[in-house]
């Protein structure tokens, strides 16, 4: 009996004990297992009504380190992106709006994806198989970024998306035959993804039922020292680029590729944006001709370094072209997030995509889409800090 009350006793005192060991080691409820670990993942809420009464969504996209980005299905808009400085603070380096609203009256396609045919048609107008088309004008008497009311105007069907390693949310979109003046019933796939290593990829493609033209875009503007950080003059930018095509005073491309080489264009080594841009009538607006990009690969366009915060972003696609625009039309009547007023060159893009007023230009590489063939375009942003 003696023997059976000990080892009750026995039983007790180490049962006891293990149970303190465990509540000291256990982390408290709701925090991550080790410091600075924390869970993927991806989160829908209600975002806003449009003015037809249809409800937008907003997802949030969170990263193991912190990272988020948060888009909405209006305009498959991108409305920020929170990536982390040198020393680990976390800052959105995106302009744009606090709320449904600022996007619904905005002009300046902050974040948006663009199309169906990004970046400008001259005169609205293009010829395919012996046909004319006449499109939407809304920039002067060119066609800019798919018409007045563009992919960054409609409401994108949406669905989640996770994978090992990658959080996302995955667009569709119809864009009828004859919307903006356009042939062809267009299918659209808009996937973004925020991955566990960085990365903010854009990834396009598209199919249709007769011969059109298609050239998508991710139109984000970047601040890499924060939306509030004033100009982006310092930030250093390198161009995996030669040539560029140079525009007329419309800002349509002359047809001419020319060497960057001993102009205010060269971007080839790393280079403050502001060192030349007063050489650049009306500042940067053009597009650049990427090294050997035939859509076989995916190769790095641009490396931007932000010098104070540390923060450094590349960019990789499989496109032939990257537009680089500094922000120019930015003139102080546009207040964004938090506030803040967005003055000129407060913001910068880098849009990869195929040429300028391509469907006008033989020698430019073609943006054709028929039947049966599948359009493609991938956009991988890579940060980092230095």
């Amino acid at each position: 009996m003696r023997s059976t009350r000990f080892a009750l006793l026995l039983f007790s005192t180490l049962a006891c004990c293990l149970f303190l060991v465990s509540c000291e080691s256990a982390p408290p409820s709701g925090e991550p297992t080790e410091k600075g670990e924390a869970k993927m993942s991806v989160e829908k809420t209600p975002y806003g009504k449009l003015p037809d009464g249809r409800q937008a969504d907003l997802f949030t996209l969170t990263n193991s380190a912190g990272m988020k980005a948060r888009l909405t299905n209006y305009g498959a808009i991108t409305i920020s992106l929170e990536v982390p400085d040198a020393d680990g603070n976390l800052a959105d380096v995106t302009l744009g709006y606090d709320t449904l609203e600022g996007w619904l009256g905005s002009t300046s396609y902050f974040g948006a994806t663009v199309g169906r045919y990004a970046n400008r048609i001259a005169k609205g107008k293009f010829t395919l198989d012996g046909k004319t088309y006449t499109l939407a004008t809304n920039n002067d008497a060119n066609h800019l970024h798919g018409g007045i009311k563009g992919f960054d105007k409609r409401l994108w069907d949406a669905e989640t998306v996770e994978t090992d390693g990658a959080v996302g949310v995955r667009f569709t979109y119809l864009s009828k035959d004859g919307e903006e003046g356009y042939p062809g019933n267009l299918k659209v796939t808009a996937l973004y993804t925020l991955t566990d290593s960085g990365e903010f990829k854009a990834q396009f493609s598209a199919t249709t039922d007769k011969t059109t033209v298609v050239n998508l875009a991710h139109h984000t503007y970047w601040n890499l020292g924060g939306a509030a950080a004033g100009d982006i003059l310092s930030h250093e930018l390198m161009l995996a680029a030669d040539k560029y095509t140079p525009v007329d005073a419309g800002l349509i491309p002359t047809g001419e590729l020319k060497d960057v080489k001993g102009t205010p264009m060269d971007f080839t080594a790393p280079t403050a944006i502001g060192a030349r841009i007063a050489q650049v009538e009306g500042g940067y607006d053009h597009n650049f001709v990427l090294r050997n990009q035939d859509g076989s690969k995916i190769a790095l366009a641009a490396r931007v370094l932000e010098p104070k915060s540390g923060r450094v972003m590349e960019i990789h696609t499989d496109q032939p072209g990257i537009q680089f625009y500094s922000g120019n039309f930015l003139d102080g009547k546009v207040t964004g997030k938090a506030g803040v007023v967005y003055k000129k060159h407060q913001g910068f893009c880098l849009e990869t995509q195929h040429y300028p007023d391509s469907p006008n230009q033989p020698a430019f590489p073609p943006v054709v889409l028929k039947p049966g063939e599948t359009y493609k375009h991938i956009m991988i942003h890579k940060f980092s800090t230095k």
